[in-house]
């Protein structure tokens, strides 16, 4: 299975947070499952980080050390990410969650996600 973790997802799963469902827990820790997580993720995380959105105690290095240790690899954004955002339906307002779609669609990956909005659009997801 290729899987694209969501944000909120690779959040839960670096932290070990029990939000995070078992399903998913178990497609992660699976070593025949690639695991993808996009730079856009990254960025957002970067960003609300700077804002005080969120905090990781030993810092943004130091997630981004646990993302590679945990074998995730980063999916940069494509022109082809991009112009399929521009083909999307406005059903997410959220432009990180716009271009995680589209990385699924272009790259034909399952979106581990709990976002009920994301559902909307025509992707595999995991929950």
């Amino acid at each position: 299975m290729d899987l694209l973790l969501d944000t909120h997802t690779l959040i839960w799963f670096i932290n070990g947070d029990s939000n995070l469902s078992k399903k998913v827990k178990l497609a992660i820790e699976d070593i025949n499952n690639d695991k993808f997580v996009s730079i856009a993720s990254i960025w957002e995380i970067a960003i609300k980080i700077s804002i005080d959105k969120f905090r990781f105690k030993k810092g943004l290095k130091k997630f981004l050390e646990l993302v590679e240790e945990n074998g995730f690899e980063i999916l940069p954004i494509s022109f082809n990410h991009a112009l399929t955002v521009s083909t999307l339906e406005f059903l997410h307002r959220d432009p990180f969650d716009r271009i995680i779609v589209s990385q699924c669609i272009v790259e034909k990956l399952i979106l581990a996600t709990k976002d009920e909005h994301i559902s909307k659009y025509k992707i595999k997801t995991l929950w």
